[in-house]
């Protein structure tokens, strides 16, 4: 083989590892823009996760190393912990009574902001403030203070001679006047639904119309079928934010009267930072994760029958 020759393979051998070379150069690239993301992945959510599973199994009190007890944490919250069974049926209350009340506003304030009215885009701005105050400290205080046995809401009923109720000392109104808050916060399912609203084909309607559909049947026959991937979504993910809703419950009544608002998420931070119990806290968490984790996989199971899309598939 003469010089040219072998300049001529080099030349090919080169070429044919070239877009090799690119390619790998790219995913070099790739790892390096997203290594922000990753590294903070996993040191700030898939280590905590990992860490907080293995001391689920342990006796960890912050105050000295874990000790690996097995499954004592799981079974102690089962048999012997008298506030497990009374936090779960208070917790999955508080999911059945704020999830439906706040889509049912959401959408409701959906169907009154979709009109074409003047100003209309003030006003939805107005609605969906309170959400972006959701978790506040100082909206729960605020909350506290309107619904006292001498707040704002019993000064008015007093001044149209009813009597007043005691809204956060009852244990069989606390709760339902706890929810009232997470209701008050709908702005962001209400701006999916409007979103949803607005791609609904308007000649569905007029084929109603055609057809003697009054507004009511309208809404249930073509308005709600169409939105119903929108309530799918909004479902799933109050649901998860309902279970995990801390703040406002804790500042305002602190799972009083009589435990009748102490909701999972507080009765984890108490055995965390109140009673130092973090293994027992951690299992708690895992306890939660794998209820939400449950709840959510019978909700996309259950919606095969229920959510309708555009492709005519569910």
């Amino acid at each position: 083989m003469n010089n040219r020759t072998q300049t001529q393979h080099s030349y090919k051998t080169r070429a044919k590892r070239l877009p090799k070379l690119i390619s790998g150069n790219r995913q070099w690239v790739g790892l390096l823009y997203i290594s922000p993301w990753l590294i903070g992945f996993l040191i700030l959510e898939l280590y905590p996760l990992m860490a907080s599973l293995y001391y689920s199994f342990t006796d960890f009190t912050l105050l000295r190393k874990p000790e690996f007890v097995g499954l004592k944490n799981y079974i102690q919250m089962f048999t012997k912990d008298h506030n497990f069974w009374n936090s779960v049926v208070v917790t999955f209350k508080w999911v059945i009574i704020a999830v439906p009340l706040k889509l049912t506003t959401a959408l409701l304030v959906a169907l009154l902001l979709n009109k074409k009215l003047k100003h209309i885009n003030f006003y939805r701005t107005v609605y969906y403030l309170p959400s972006i105050f959701a978790g506040s400290v100082a909206v729960a205080i605020l909350w506290r203070f309107l619904f006292m046995r001498e707040g704002l809401v019993n000064q008015i009923l007093s001044a149209v001679h009813i009597p007043p109720v005691d809204w956060l000392g009852n244990p069989d109104i606390a709760l339902y006047t706890l929810s009232m808050i997470n209701v008050w916060q709908f702005g962001t399912s209400m701006v999916l639904f409007l979103a949803g609203l607005k791609q609904i084909p308007g000649d569905l309607y007029e084929a109603g119309r055609i057809d003697g559909a009054n507004k009511i049947q309208q809404f249930w026959s073509i308005t709600l079928p169409m939105l119903t991937p929108i309530v799918l979504f909004n479902l799933v993910m109050q649901t998860i934010n309902a279970f995990q809703d801390f703040t406002a419950p804790f500042v305002i009544t602190k799972g009083g009267p009589a435990k009748s608002t102490y909701l999972f998420s507080i009765m984890i931070y108490d055995n965390g930072f109140k009673y130092f119990s973090m293994g027992y806290a951690a299992a708690l968490s895992w306890l939660m994760f794998a209820a939400i984790i449950t709840l959510t996989a019978v909700l996309f199971w259950s919606s095969r029958y229920w959510a309708h899309y555009e492709d005519g598939g569910k």
